[in-house]
């Protein structure tokens, strides 16, 4: 079923509404299969675009001529192939477009416009509409103001809205078929949590983390110095604890440091220990962490922010497996096995000598990339259950459930935070939903509310140009949406003219025209 108030809601439209009706002169509204309107016509305070549907809508039997002239659109829509068509509406001459809303060949609904007439029209036919009114029972000033007001279209102007009213349908229609698609990949992920889609305590049923899962099932077992590369909060650290306890290691220690904590001369001592009298403080020999964590692993996170003096040590350690503690003359011998993360660009530090090249060929013997959240949405309703199971389990609440706006919306956002934002937001929602069973979407934060719509465009239509010649601004629409849909369709041309119901011959034409191949533009233009 629609969510009609969505799709109201919906930015693309409401801006194609907008211009539709500077252009042509007439109002748009959305019906069900049953002829139930779900726009605003019928409320008291509707603003029409058009004078004449105003008077109409004002009339004691108004609304039936509508609901009428509605049931004729959709039974003509039930025995046509055709997505979308003009007819004449109740008042004689007066057209009305339908265009049909439809997934998987049901008709769900109809876009309507109305009303204008044909340039062809004649002021006998005028007249006839006149007193069409008045017999209705309009006043004869208003009958004759909303005759004059009608938009009078010529051919081409008439064919150019029934296309654009098809539009309008087709991305209702899309955007019904999205929502579909995200409610049953939610199902599907609710169902399928549990142990298949983790690999350790990592979680993620998405391609690129079952890449993941894959790689590390091959080295765990290995020797070999592995990087974890990833943004703050993509779960390195886990990463790291897997490959540690899925290893022959796993019986020994597992040690993590943060090289960003320390200055130099902590960092010196935290990593090699030192021995007493070494400096001020100095009171008693001190292990560090290599020596700590001898037989097992040892996890270096942030390895980016280490100075050049310190990866000299390190480079050190890693060839040849032994260490000077601060103070000792005599060096000690471990075998440890070491994995480190970081979040910066290492090969640019390098071309501007910040890291040392040799350093990273050292640890860079395996390379595990952990991809952001907004990359693996697909993850996120596993992560949400599972963090919210852990979190009812700690604060002994019966397990909660994800109102269904509440999970789109956190679907939605773009976390970049990552996994660690999420689980943080996820404990926040189940402390302030306190004891009710579903988490509303009014818990959430403003952040989520500001997320872009699910199905509007990338761009906006700000910019496009409502005055001047009608062919003009027609084409730079036609621009705009082509442009807009080469980038969604990451420039599959035969996936776009399917959405657009054009030939996939004819979409290149027009992306030639407008000079919209990629192979032409700019690079993320």
């Amino acid at each position: 079923m629609i969510d009609w108030k969505t799709i109201k809601d919906l930015h693309a439209n409401k801006k194609l509404e907008e211009i539709i009706g500077k252009w042509f002169g007439v109002d748009i509204f959305y019906t069900d299969q049953h002829g139930n309107v779900h726009s605003n016509i019928f409320d008291k305070d509707y603003d029409f675009v058009s004078h004449f549907f105003k008077i109409q809508s004002q009339l004691g039997y108004g609304k039936e001529f509508v609901s009428q002239d509605i049931e004729k659109g959709l039974d003509k829509l039930k025995d046509t192939e055709e997505d979308s068509f003009y007819y004449e509406s109740f008042f004689p001459h007066v057209r009305m477009i339908a265009a049909k809303i439809e997934s998987e060949g049901e008709t769900l609904g109809a876009v309507f416009a109305y009303p204008y007439v044909t340039d062809q029209i004649t002021k006998d036919e005028l007249q006839e509409i006149e007193e069409k009114l008045v017999e209705c029972g309009a006043s004869k000033e208003d009958a004759q103001t909303s005759v004059e007001q009608l938009k009078k279209l010529q051919k081409h102007e008439y064919e150019y809205l029934k296309e654009l009213i098809g539009l309008v349908a087709h991305e209702v229609s899309m955007v019904y078929d999205e929502v579909n698609k995200r409610e049953n990949l939610i199902m599907d992920l609710n169902a399928e949590l549990g142990n298949k889609y983790r690999y350790h305590n990592i979680i993620g049923k998405s391609k690129k983390m079952q890449e993941i899962y894959h790689l590390l099932t091959k080295v765990s077992n290995s020797e070999a110095t592995i990087l974890i590369q990833g943004e703050n909060g993509t779960g390195k650290e886990m990463v790291a604890k897997a490959i540690h306890y899925n290893s022959p290691r796993k019986d020994s220690v597992f040690l993590a440091v943060n090289c960003s904590a320390f200055n130099d001369n902590l960092l010196d001592s935290e990593l090699f220990g030192h021995i007493k009298g070494a400096f001020t403080g100095a009171v008693k020999d001190k292990k560090g962490f290599f020596e700590a964590a001898n037989g097992g692993t040892l996890f270096l996170d942030e390895i980016g922010d280490m100075s050049l003096s310190m990866q000299v040590k390190l480079l050190r350690v890693l060839q040849e497996g032994t260490f000077l503690p601060v103070g000792a003359t005599q060096p000690k011998k471990v075998n440890v096995r070491v994995l480190a993360a970081t979040n910066r660009p290492l090969k640019e530090m390098i071309a501007k000598g910040d890291f040392r090249e040799d350093l990273y060929y050292r640890i860079n013997v395996i390379n595990v990339t952990i991809p952001p959240l907004r990359e693996r949405t697909e993850d996120i309703p596993l992560l949400m259950d599972t963090f919210l199971e852990t979190k009812c389990g700690e604060m002994g609440h019966p397990l909660k459930q994800w109102g269904k706006k509440t999970l789109e919306k956190m679907i939605d956002y773009k976390w970049p935070g990552n996994v660690r934002e999420l689980q943080n937001d996820v404990h926040r929602l189940v402390v302030l939903a306190g004891e009710d069973k579903v988490i509303t979407p009014d818990l959430l934060g403003s952040k989520f509310n500001d997320a872009q719509d699910f199905g509007a465009p990338t761009g906006n239509l700000k910019g496009i140009n409502t005055r001047g010649k009608l062919k003009a601004a027609l084409e730079e629409l036609e621009a705009y949406m082509i442009k807009e849909g080469l980038k969604r369709c990451n420039f599959n041309k035969s996936r776009l003219s399917k959405e657009l119901g054009i030939s996939r011959a004819s979409l290149i034409m027009k992306v030639d025209k407008y000079d919209l191949d990629k192979r032409k533009k700019a690079s993320g233009e």
